[in-house]
């Protein structure tokens, strides 16, 4: 049976669930969610998909999860891949994807969204600029730990990378770039030459030209 994806281009967090299932070698689909529409405040997708919702939502069958995370949790366990080889490296993929969810993809994911998918009058510029001070000690924090990996933990890519990555291909502006930390951009560099790699906005369908 084909696993279902409801995703959409422009979200980083589908974008690690749906980067796991491309990697993973399991049979997968994106189904669109026209979130910019409304289709996740919807009372039918609430009640069928997703109480809170949100993207990503995978149904695989009778399973049925939301949350990036859990959903790279269960590739791993179909596929047998990206959890760590060793209890340590497994505890130590929790770690980054905990440190990401709280100090990475959040404020990348909110501040892309205040730069760039509100209307310019109502952009809160103290606010992008303190996230901004954030995101930068989280750059830094992740540029540091790569120097001398080719990883974030071991010696191939786990959900630890897949979970980090989630925002950092994107090319709307939310003070990322690529070139001011060269071992991030070492990183997604050899991230996207893995085999099956695509661009969040060529691996699920929907985005902001879409919109135009």
């Amino acid at each position: 049976m084909t696993i279902q994806l409801h995703c959409f281009g422009e979200s980083g967090n589908a974008y690690k669930a749906a980067l796991a299932l491309q990697f993973s070698g399991l049979d997968w689909e994106p189904v669109y969610v026209d979130f910019f529409n409304g289709a996740t405040r919807a009372r039918d997708y609430r009640d069928t998909l997703n109480n809170m919702g949100e993207v990503p939502v995978m149904v695989d069958g009778p399973v049925k999860l939301t949350q990036s995370g859990v959903i790279q949790q269960y590739v791993s366990e179909q596929s047998g891949k990206f959890g760590g080889t060793t209890p340590e490296d497994a505890r130590e993929v929790m770690r980054w994807m905990f440190w990401d969810n709280h100090k990475l993809s959040s404020q990348a994911g909110m501040t892309r969204f205040l730069m760039n998918f509100l209307p310019e009058a109502k952009r809160p510029s103290e606010v992008i600029a303190f996230a901004q001070g954030r995101l930068k000690a989280a750059y830094d924090v992740l540029n540091t730990h790569l120097e001398g990996r080719d990883w974030i933990v071991g010696d191939s890519p786990t959900n630890a990378d897949l979970s980090c990555c989630g925002y950092l291909y994107y090319p709307e502006p939310f003070g990322f770039i690529r070139g001011d930390w060269p071992h991030i951009d070492a990183w997604l560099t050899r991230l996207s030459q893995q085999p099956g790699w695509k661009h969040p906005y060529d691996l699920m369908p929907g985005s902001p030209a879409d919109r135009v």
